[in-house]
């Protein structure tokens, strides 16, 4: 198992982020991934990052599918590659309805279809081989629909790719969204991972896997872990849990959430019933309470130094290929990296 670096980046001067990366670097952690929200882009800061760095991967977690293009994000994708020598790493996700229809402006509607031909239209562009072209019912190519000139063809990249198999990761949640990334997917950016649930979790997984014929060994499980180091592993706990709150129980009684559906595919059914009920009632104290210990510590890591590079070591006998930590202590870091 490998250690990644998640950096949650929001905007702050470069000297707060830049030292952290490069002593990831030093030490052998083996990527960082940039985030992207609604509102620095995930792509920019890799594009320093690119410049400032010699070794360490660099992805994104995620590039939301419905703020470019496919072709957009084939082009910025060849073009990290190139400016970081090969260490790039695409991460796509579609993010969250509300983001994706009140920032956006791009319908939600059709997630694993929509998800499907932008995955099909990055790979052939990137794979640099023919003009692209794709008769896809959300993207079309050439687009010959209302409004179009009517003589467009198909293009191909003014530009040679220095990978033309650029690994594309899906950010999933859902079974289906899941499934679908073991389908097409190199590798799973996954939300919510614990070690102890895996079959249940890697279920999805292994069925799109094995709907397209592959093997476990084609594809890399890479979860995004939050880190809450405290003197306590209460402390810890407990700064995590308004963020888990809201993961759990931001969709009301009746309402789709897929944070919830995991939470009860892993055991926590009453629990993450008590979380969604509260919140939906505006008692957000009561929510927060309500989110149990033992999520907390199978899906992500508080308390102190000591604890956490024990339970880092307890992922090592699990399927995962890298542990991507969002956090920037480079104390943990170094810990960590020397526990692997």
């Amino acid at each position: 198992m490998r250690l990644g670096l998640a950096l949650g980046y929001g905007g702050e001067p470069v000297a707060e982020f830049l030292p952290v990366v490069q002593r990831a670097e030093q030490i052998g952690v083996d990527s960082v991934w940039s985030v992207e929200e609604y509102g620095p882009d995930a792509v920019s800061v890799l594009g320093y990052l690119a410049a400032t760095t010699r070794r360490i991967k660099l992805g994104t977690a995620v590039m939301q599918i419905p703020a470019r293009t496919p072709a957009a994000t084939a082009m910025t994708a060849m073009t990290l590659d190139v400016l970081s020598g090969g260490r790039f790493q695409l991460g796509l996700g579609l993010s969250v309805p509300w983001i994706t229809e009140g920032w956006h402006g791009q319908p939600y509607a059709k997630p694993l279809r929509r998800t499907r031909e932008y995955v099909e239209i990055v790979r052939s562009a990137v794979a640099h081989t023919e003009r692209v072209a794709h008769d896809g019912e959300i993207y079309p190519l050439p687009y010959r629909g209302p409004g179009s000139s009517g003589g467009a063809r198909p293009v191909k990249a003014d530009m040679k790719p220095l990978r033309p198999d650029l690994p594309v990761y899906l950010g999933a949640i859902g079974p289906r969204n899941v499934a679908l990334t073991g389908e097409i997917a190199d590798g799973w950016l996954a939300g919510l991972y614990a070690p102890e649930h895996e079959a249940a979790l890697t279920a999805p997984l292994d069925e799109g896997l094995a709907r397209a014929g592959r093997s476990r060994a084609d594809l890399r499980i890479s979860p995004i872990v939050y880190v809450a180091r405290a003197e306590t592993v209460e402390q810890g706990r407990d700064k995590l849990r308004p963020l888990f709150a809201h993961l759990i129980g931001a969709a009301g009684p009746g309402g789709r959430n897929t944070y919830f559906d995991v939470a009860c595919r892993m055991g926590h059914d009453a629990a993450a019933h008590t979380v969604r009920k509260h919140f939906a009632e505006g008692h957000r104290p009561d929510a927060i309470a309500a989110v149990p210990d033992s999520l907390l510590d199978q899906v992500s890591l508080p308390g102190p130094l000591p604890a956490i590079v024990d339970r880092i070591a307890a992922w090592k006998d699990s399927r995962v290929d890298t542990l991507i930590l969002l956090d920037r202590d480079t104390e943990l870091l170094e810990a960590a990296q020397a526990a692997l």
